[in-house]
């Protein structure tokens, strides 16, 4: 009898732990692209931020649950009205705004990120290489929802949604999206 309560006191403890660490992930997801939208250079419509490098990151290291989760909070965190967005702004406006498409666009991004993460490739050059694919995969998935929510927010014309919301961008994310990757590489084996 006292077998099974101390296996039970100890799938406890485990299960606890197993929470705290999912919390912890998540929340470390949530502060990464949090600091990295506060990390902008106002230019164009769209500022220029870190999101674009943070969000595969969290993606690739996280997995896509893990990663799907902290861009879900980081999105009902700026919706509640804590400045967690691009400039420390905040709210409803900024999220059903002309260029909330992107930051909702974050969430096929990071899942693309992730599910990348179950490939079993083990060469690290290879896996570098894989996952800087599936950045661009979901930078592009996240491009086109944002693209289309411009397009209808401001009702424009996709060529000038393009030219104003993601031309100025693709050179600064290309480079964004390769550090992501290999980033990635170097950091997986610290997180389980």
């Amino acid at each position: 009898m006292k077998t099974k309560r101390a296996e039970g006191r100890i799938s406890g403890k485990r299960r606890a732990r197993s929470a705290a660490k999912e919390i912890a992930y998540i929340a470390l997801g949530v502060a990464l692209i949090t600091i990295c939208a506060w990390i902008s250079i106002p230019v164009f419509t769209i500022p220029y931020t870190l999101q674009t490098l943070a969000v595969p990151l969290i993606g690739a290291l996280l997995g896509w649950k893990r990663g799907a989760t902290s861009v879900v909070v980081y999105i009902l965190m700026g919706l509640a009205g804590i400045p967690v967005f691009s400039n420390f702004n905040a709210g409803a406006g900024v999220l059903f705004g002309p260029t909330g498409g992107y930051i909702f666009g974050f969430l096929f991004a990071v899942v693309i990120s992730g599910l990348f993460k179950l490939i079993p490739l083990k060469n690290k050059w290879g896996r570098s290489g894989m996952f800087y694919g599936a950045n661009v995969l979901g930078m592009a998935v996240c491009y086109a929802f944002g693209t289309a929510w411009f397009v209808f927010m401001y009702r424009c014309s996709v060529a000038y949604a393009l030219t104003v919301c993601v031309v100025p961008y693709l050179a600064a994310d290309a480079v964004k999206l390769l550090v992501a990757a290999l980033l990635t590489v170097r950091l997986e084996p610290y997180i389980k």
